[in-house]
């Protein structure tokens, strides 16, 4: 069953060069989930290595692997998601995007190298060098699963709804289809590729995201003459807003407190955005300080030139088909990418035209694909190599580490499949910001205190982990994205009671305060005790190690 996209019954002329890139669309989505698949099988490991499988060996060049940590970072909700609060809200979706740039920055020049240092594997790895024990590491992978979780889902089940829309079906079956198709296609990425096959698959997202999308922006501009002054007047007029859509506030005017919302949002994603597992464990796979630092100067570059991209694609959406236009197509703005993308070609569509709005739709295919690829891969790894690997009865060997590692990527998978199902009809939202948050509340307070704070205990550590992750849970019941608003995730219900849609502004400081109360609770004994063992491992964390030996897997149990 098919229907009109929204912008050919918007503008018209547009339905003959809709088919055609529906059926390019649909060959081109066939090409590239066979042909990564294929690469994932010939450069995934090839012996049971556990070094192989979760860091690729260290091999990628820093080129390869900022280009890599930059696919990682961006992803399907940045891509969708972003370009829609762009579209239709003006200047905050660009603050929200250069939020996310400067989440990467941070990630540079603030924890890369200390991560790189004291983890090996997982983030439970980076915690336990100057912390061992189990419960550690098992506290570790529940908050990284927890954080990724809900991203998987809003990937996963958006798949359904992006592929409707590209290629023209609406059945509910189909959709569900798709989910599980692709679902079980992401878990052979990572359970087959292992991280050096994901990474691959980054690399190729990222090349295809930033050409393609660097070639539209370039028609947009075109068509406004290229003065970007022009582009922006026309979108501001074209938004039913007037100038408001070019000053701050616009996205959390109905709130009671615009200002603080936007600094809330602001902050979580700048904290959050950089401590996500699915980024930190690309710090992994970096052999030496200096190949992290020139890993980050790529993937710092390729981040802020994707935000002029979407930016400008944004902008360009509501300039030439409008912001009512748009928000009819979806209220969260998730098709602004791609319709600002067929905008740009006009009526008058050329074959080279066609192929490109194809190679766009395949990069967010891709972008899918890989995105939920790298989050299945940092949530098995933890699981295998921090809880089962990490028992009391010994270590496993390799090769029973890999297999479990393996099927923990099958486990993780198939549930984000099923929880995906039973969500894809609700505004997912609340699921996208429940991941920033704890990251930002949870992961960044951890991460802050136990790789600079020499007095810090591991009661500091459970209480911050534990007690970042229940502030967000609890607050998030309370904003407008679970209920309250008519695009809530469950608008007919309303028990909204917290004044911010994110809950970074109050969550963020829980987090780091019950890290310092939990500290204090310690007693001095133990809080000398724990500045010992920093202190024996300060060199490595801070001026960097070689790995292996002592400072290696041994000396991270």
């Amino acid at each position: 069953m098919t229907s009109p996209t929204p912008l050919t019954t918007a503008a018209g002329g547009l339905a003959e060069f809709s088919g055609s890139a529906r059926a390019m669309s649909l060959v081109g989505f066939t090409a590239v989930a066979t042909i990564t698949l294929l690469l994932c099988v010939m450069t995934g490991p090839d012996r049971d290595d556990l070094d192989e499988f979760y860091t690729g060996y260290s091999s990628l060049s820093p080129m390869r692997n900022g280009l890599a940590i930059a696919g990682d970072y961006i992803s399907a909700a940045t891509v969708l998601g972003t370009g829609g609060v762009i579209a239709l809200f003006g200047y905050d979706g660009v603050v929200l995007a250069l939020s996310t740039a400067l989440s990467l920055m941070l990630l540079m020049f603030l924890l890369a190298e200390p991560l790189r240092n004291a983890g090996r594997f997982t983030m439970g790895d980076a915690l336990a060098r100057r912390m061992p024990g189990r419960s550690v590491r098992i506290v570790a992978c529940v908050v990284t699963i927890a954080a990724l979780m809900p991203m998987m889902l809003v990937q996963l089940a958006g798949t359904g709804d992006l592929l409707a829309f590209v290629l023209g079906f609406s059945s509910e079956s189909l959709k569900t289809g798709v989910v599980v198709i692709v679902g079980a296609l992401m878990i052979g990425y990572a359970a087959i590729g292992g991280m050096k096959g994901t990474a691959l698959i980054q690399i190729i997202k990222i090349v295809m995201l930033l050409g393609s999308g660097a070639l539209v922006a370039v028609l947009i501009l075109n068509k406004f003459d290229w003065d970007p002054g022009l582009l922006l007047g026309t979108a501001a007029e074209r938004s039913g807003i007037g100038t408001g859509y070019l000053h701050s506030g616009l996205q959390f005017s109905s709130g009671p407190h615009p200002e603080l919302d936007m600094i809330s949002a602001q902050l979580t994603v700048v904290l959050g955005g950089a401590c996500l597992p699915h980024v930190t464990m690309r710090m992994y796979t970096a052999n030496s300080a200096r190949q992290v630092r020139r890993s980050l100067s790529w993937a710092v570059p390729s981040v802020a030139l994707f935000v002029l991209i979407i930016s400008v694609i944004g902008f360009g959406a509501t300039a030439l088909i409008g912001r009512e236009v748009i928000a009819a197509a979806d209220p969260q703005g998730n098709t602004a990418y791609l319709l600002g993308s067929m905008a740009a070609f006009g009526t008058e569509v050329s074959t080279a035209e066609t192929l490109l709005f194809t190679t766009v739709t395949t990069a967010v295919f891709l972008t899918l694909l890989a995105s939920v690829a790298g989050m299945i891969l940092a949530c098995a790894n933890s699981l295998a190599h921090d809880v089962f690997a990490a028992r009391a009865a010994g270590p496993l060997s390799q090769r029973r580490e890999m297999t479990v590692a393996r099927l923990s990527a099958c486990a993780v998978g198939t549930a984000a499949i099923v929880l995906a199902t039973m969500v894809q009809h609700r505004n997912l939202q609340p699921l996208v910001t429940l991941s920033f948050c704890l990251g930002a509340s949870a992961i960044a307070p951890a991460l802050v205190y136990g790789l600079f704070w020499r007095r810090y205990t591991r009661t500091g550590l459970m209480c911050t982990l534990v007690g970042g992750s229940l502030s967000v849970l609890i607050l998030m019941t309370g904003t407008n994205l679970v209920s309250g608003s008519p695009y809530a995730a469950f608008p007919r219900a309303d028990f909204n009671w917290f004044p911010f849609t994110t809950t970074g502004l109050v969550s963020i400081p829980l987090g780091f305060l019950a890290g310092w109360l939990g500290t204090l609770a310690s007693g001095r004994t133990r809080a000398a005790e724990q500045r010992r063992q920093y202190e024996a491992v300060e060199g490595r964390i801070l001026a960097g190690a070689t790995r292996g030996g002592p400072g290696g897997r041994e000396g991270a149990q």
